[in-house]
């Protein structure tokens, strides 16, 4: 164990070890590969202050089920990614603020102090260096409260994988027995045996180098054009939006569900922002889990990247003119195209892009066209954020970093846990302050959809 200056009481920086090292080397899957090599940041908010020892104690005991979190990146010999289960460990560290704790929340949203609460990594330097998997920060704020901040590279696990983990620590910290978490790539990643290689993907691009350095430059550049506004839709407006949708369906249908509602809904709205000419194609680029298609395949609580995409599109201008149910059609056939036959032919399309070398030019074509036709949506309304308890009783808000992706929507559940959603919406910033606005306001709320053009 490694610890940091001493010259400031209470602070310190250690490195958690679960044990002995099992020089185990895990082969990422190809699905993990898509996500690069950055770290994604988690952020808790409690009221009450959390005891640092404790909270450490239980990481430290969950660890011992995670040999990845504590092992390294590195290198395959064919381009792949690799994680060594050497023990290296991850990193732990307290820090006391000097401001009381903000009212946090939809109106005041903390991405500004993020990087605060985070305990900082070197984005560059992951593959072949020591560098942790795994970063934890506990910031205890003046006069009371603290702040979890929680950072795993996203090449190692997904979101819904991501609070499992979180789950398991939360469990193993108020002394509950929790299985360990099943990470073996194969289980994903052999639904290519045997699947011939289609030459190109609906899903998926591969890109030059150039192109790939482009886009990289345009949403960095882009970034500082960008505005992250958060809108919470109350139970009651999300089951308006939800009867709404059910109303226009025909007998036949199945019943439209709260998230394909207000997912249809918010598609539509910023449609009718965009304001593109009616024939021009409008596209809703869904990130999908995979759990639920594969649950034959893949064991309850499958720990890695098992996560997706597929695509809706309609012409802009029946997007803004027709009824909502109509929209929720559209979006439940791109989700429905999401079975195990179809996961079995998009891995065995990105295995052949690995065996080529080529897997760190294959990019979601979601994301490549977000800059020009496409919205992107990701539900993560059933992820129990708020459910991460370590003592001091549950978080009062979660929030993460804002995507410098444009015309992004992040849907997270809130703080009381029913058919309320909190919205995250990354939009330019011109069409941030059209969202603010009362006119765009009140269609944001409207269940009856009325977004023909003004």
């Amino acid at each position: 164990m490694k610890n940091g200056p001493s010259g400031s009481p209470g602070r310190r920086t250690v490195v958690l070890r679960a044990g002995e090292p099992s020089g185990e080397r895990v082969r990422l899957g190809v699905h993990d590969l898509m996500n690069g090599t950055f770290a994604t940041p988690r952020t808790f908010f409690y009221r009450q202050t959390l005891d640092a020892d404790a909270v450490e104690d239980s990481l430290r005991r969950t660890l011992a089920h995670y040999p990845l979190l504590t092992g390294r990146l590195e290198r395959d010999k064919d381009g792949g990614l690799s994680v060594v289960c050497n023990d290296a460990g991850a990193v732990f560290a307290v820090a006391h603020a000097d401001a009381a704790m903000p009212e946090y929340g939809p109106d005041r949203p903390a991405r500004a102090d993020l990087r605060r609460y985070i305990h900082p990594v070197n984005a560059f330097r992951v593959v072949g260096h020591d560098t942790p998997l795994l970063s934890v920060k506990v910031t205890h704020m003046r006069g009371g409260g603290s702040v979890l901040g929680v950072s795993i590279n996203h090449a190692v696990v997904d979101g819904g994988g991501y609070l499992d983990f979180l789950l398991h620590w939360s469990r193993t910290h108020a002394g509950e027995e929790h299985p360990a978490a099943p990470y073996d790539r194969a289980l994903l990643d052999g639904l290519a045996d045997g699947v011939p290689a289609a030459p190109d993907d609906p899903q998926y691009r591969v890109i030059t180098g150039r192109q790939k350095f482009g886009f990289i430059w345009k949403v960095n550049a882009g970034a500082r054009r960008m505005r992250t506004l958060t809108v919470r839709f109350a139970a009651d407006d999300v089951l308006a939006l939800r009867e709404a949708a059910r109303a226009g369906q025909g007998t036949d249908e199945p019943a439209a569900s709260s998230g394909d509602a207000l997912g249809a809904h918010l598609w539509r709205v910023l449609g009718a922002l965009r304001d593109r000419e009616p024939g021009a194609h409008e596209r809703l680029g869904i990130v999908v889990g995979l759990r639920a298609a594969l649950k034959d395949r893949l064991p309850q609580g499958y720990w890695g990247n098992a996560v997706s995409n597929t695509t809706a599109v309609l012409p802009a201008g029946e997007l803004r003119e027709e009824p909502l149910a109509h929209t929720v059609t559209a979006v439940r056939a791109a989700l429905d195209r999401v079975t195990p036959d179809r996961v079995r032919q998009e891995s065995a399309y990105l295995e052949a892009q690995r065996a080529a070398g080529r897997s760190g030019r294959v990019f979601s074509r979601m994301s490549l066209d977000a800059f020009t036709d496409t919205v992107a949506l990701n539900n993560s309304s059933r992820l129990p954020v708020y459910g991460i308890e370590f003592g001091a009783g549950r978080p009062f808000w979660f929030e993460f970093p804002a995507s410098p992706v444009p015309w992004t929507v992040l849907i997270t559940p809130t703080p009381h846990e029913d058919h309320s959603r909190d919205v995250h919406l990354s939009v330019p910033h011109d069409a941030a302050d059209a969202l603010r606005g009362p006119q765009w306001t009140a269609r944001l709320y409207d269940p009856a959809e009325r977004l023909s053009r003004s």
